[in-house]
């Protein structure tokens, strides 16, 4: 994959990372809970997170090892193949505490690769 193509696979993560952070907003865990429109459209945002991460480059995910990659892309194969087992404690907490620094992480990878 060319360094273009990972760019563009850098930005849909950050997108969509901001995006889920955005609508959780100050949700509680017990609001998502209550609103299975947000949980769904949580669950995809996450999912594409994932999806965007497995299209970046070996050589990418080696430059910036500060991101958790395997992780990533496991949580998108968890979503996408685990949708009748999605634990939302887990997703809330993903989105409140590991979103923000992924696209503070991501903010800056993006901003060098201009």
């Amino acid at each position: 994959m060319s360094r273009r193509d990972d760019r563009v696979s850098l930005v849909d993560m950050l997108i969509h990372a901001e995006e889920a952070v955005v609508l959780l907003g100050e949700a509680t865990l017990n609001d998502l809970i209550e609103d299975r429109v947000m949980q769904l459209a949580l669950q995809k945002l996450v999912e594409i997170v994932g999806e965007a991460a497995n299209r970046v480059s070996e050589d990418t995910q080696q430059r910036h090892q500060e991101i958790p990659w395997p992780q990533i892309i496991g949580l998108r194969n968890r979503l996408v193949h685990g949708y009748y087992d999605a634990n939302l404690d887990i997703l809330w907490k993903i989105i409140q505490n590991d979103l923000p620094p992924l696209i503070e992480q991501l903010q800056a990878i993006v901003g060098e690769e201009a």
